[in-house]
């Protein structure tokens, strides 16, 4: 997270929102944000959210599946990504996760399977 400057705003049950600056951190060389930057901010926020859910089960959440479409280019600002769990099962959540820019413009929809695990099952 802090590599890309990425910042939490809230966290609550299956709500996650989160920040993170357009800049030379996050741009490819065609001088707009790096689609690989938009997954980092997605996949963060989802796997945060089943974070807080599995630290209460004593269990780890790991991400397993990420789908993302990019909607919109943006070279410069914050982009705010809002993560929202779809479905919360006992070994899966499925999270949707929208990111757009600071005109509230969509730029990336994303879809994020996480799995729930025992501690010491990681490794199987």
């Amino acid at each position: 997270m802090d590599s890309l400057g990425i910042e939490l705003i809230s966290a609550d049950s299956g709500h996650i929102i989160g920040t993170m600056p357009v800049d030379h951190r996050t741009l490819q060389p065609a001088g707009i944000m790096h689609g690989g930057a938009s997954a980092a901010l997605a996949e963060t926020l989802g796997s945060y959210g089943s974070k807080l859910i599995a630290d209460k089960l004593h269990q780890i959440s790991v991400g397993v599946e990420l789908h993302i479409h990019h909607l919109r280019k943006v070279s410069s600002g914050v982009v705010t990504g809002k993560a929202k769990l779809i479905k919360a099962g006992k070994t899966l959540h499925l999270w949707n996760i929208d990111i757009e820019d600071s005109h509230g413009e969509l730029i990336s929809s994303a879809r994020l399977t996480v799995m729930l695990r025992q501690n010491s099952s990681i490794d199987e």
